[in-house]
Parts: structure tokens; sequence; C-alpha cells
């Protein structure tokens, strides 16, 4: 098929980065699923995209090897770093993971003959290929879907809705916070290093705060309610950008701008499971009156 071969050739970055920025935005929609407000995932990303990297580049490992070292990275320096920060809670949580995040960005920055300084880190294989990106996106989601109605699922709904009741309930909170926070990590991790190993090139720019703030806009955007919620979202600040082109110096303001009217008008996300079953419930009484 011509045409496909056309437009696999245009934009099959485009379609991969969906799918990896599907993975980050479920990789922070655990930790706020346990009620934690964390902003390191941009950080663990970058963890595991630089690890993935140099296992790659520097020790001549297979990808499944870089891909194993870059959930497992991330992974150990989320459960060194949640050990004080998980501790705390709301906009304290933010700001102390945050910063770790900048700390990242500094050491990275400074590394130059490990990571390439400011420079960055070019040459990566492209290893990536478009059947990792979905394989990893579904068996994601299948964790997180067994994970979300197991006992762990329901410990960390309990948190999210009132910590103190589900201490006194008998759930340890502090071990359920800190298995949110590594998976997490994983999970991030695991987009990072399939996004180094696509994109050739890798800078620590592309791991700071604003990073940060795209990967909570996706699972905000989406919803939290249902896993499909933050995929959507995902996708939804993926695409919009290149659907405004034609908009030119305006484009970020009218994305900018069709995400406000989405906060405002669907304060819960687009994909709000509740909302939908008051839409499906309303729809057969209007039929049955007419």
């Amino acid at each position: 098929m011509e045409w496909f071969d056309n437009f696999w050739a245009v934009y099959s970055n485009l379609v991969l980065t969906l799918g990896t920025n599907a993975l980050l935005a479920l990789s922070i929609y655990l930790t706020l699923s346990c009620g934690m407000l964390a902003m390191a995932n941009a950080a663990f990303m970058g963890i595991g995209a630089y690890t993935s990297a140099l296992v790659t580049m520097n020790l001549g490992l297979p990808y499944p090897a870089a891909l194993a070292a870059g959930m497992a990275a991330p992974a150990l320096m989320a459960f060194i770093i949640g050990k004080p920060t998980l501790r705390l809670s709301g906009v304290y949580l933010a700001m102390a993971t945050l910063a770790f995040g900048e700390v990242v960005r500094i050491v990275v920055l400074n590394a130059e003959s490990l990571t390439g300084g400011a420079l960055g880190l070019n040459g990566i294989p492209q290893s990536t290929q478009w059947w990792h990106v979905a394989l990893a996106l579904l068996l994601t989601v299948l964790v997180l879907w067994r994970l979300r109605i197991s006992r762990v699922g329901r410990a960390f709904e309990a948190i999210k809705e009132d910590e103190t009741a589900a201490g006194l309930m008998g759930i340890d909170v502090g071990a359920h916070k800190m298995l949110a926070f590594v998976l997490g990590a994983m999970i991030a991790g695991l987009a990072g290093t399939l996004n180094a190993h696509l994109t050739f090139f890798i800078g620590p720019n592309e791991y700071g705060f604003d990073r940060g703030v795209d990967i909570l806009t996706m699972a905000i955007l989406g919803g939290i309610n249902s896993l499909f919620g933050p995929i959507l979202g995902g996708i939804m600040l993926t695409v919009l950008p290149e659907l405004l082109r034609g908009f030119k110096d305006f484009r970020l303001v009218v994305n900018g701008f069709i995400l406000v009217l989405i906060v405002l008008f669907l304060p819960k996300g687009i994909w709000d499971p509740a909302r939908m079953r008051q839409w499906f419930s309303r729809a057969p009484r209007k039929g049955a009156a007419a």
C-alpha cells in the first residue's frame, strides 16, 4: 500500500511518540491515583533515557538489556528519594520532586564526559520499532488494569480519598505510596528508553520542568478516573500541536486556549466514566418519552 508507506515515512516518529507520551501519562496516573502530586516523572524519563543510551553506546549491550537498565535505574532512584520525600504531601511533595528533577538536569549538564553535557548524546542506535512501543503500552495497560482491580488498587483509592482513614483501616500507607512511586518511575524510564532509541539524540533540556508539566497536563486533561483517560490526554497533547500548524506563530496560543476551555468545562478530564454513564442513562429516557 503506497499511501501507507508514504504516511509512515512522514509520520512514523509522531505515531510512535503517541505511544511514549501515553506511557508517560500512565506513569503519573499511578501516583495521582494514590493521591500524590509527584512531579519527578520527567526526571525519571531522563534517567531511563541516559542510562539505556549509555548501556547501548558505551557497553555495547543489546536492546533488551538497555530496556531493562532504563527501567531499573529510575526505579532504584525513586526508591532512594522516596524514603524522605513521600512523607510530604500536596504542593510540598510537588516542590520536592521538582527540585529533584532540577538536580538531575544539573548533574547531566556537568557530567560532560559521560552524558555529553549541554550538547547531549548523539548517535544513539535507532533500535525502537513500532511493535516495541505497542507491546510496551499494551503490557503496561494490562498490568495497571490488573493492579487497579486488585487489593492494591483499592488501597490506592482509599489513600487518595483519606490517608488517615486508610491507615486506621490497616492499610500500610507508606508502602503503597512507595509502590506507586517506584512503578511510575519504571514506566517513565521505559518511555525514556523507547524515546531515546527512536529519536537518535537526547539532551538535558528535554527532561526539565516543561516536560514535567506536559506529563501532568496529559493525565489531568484526559482524566484520571480510568486508564483510558491518561492515554487519551497523551494522544491529544501530542496531536494537537500538529493539527494547529496552520496557525503558525499563534499555534501555542490556540493550543493553550483549547486546553483552558477543556479544564474549565470538563474539570474531571475528557474521559470521565461517571459522566459517560449519566449521558448513556439519559438517552433511552428521551427516546422512550418521544
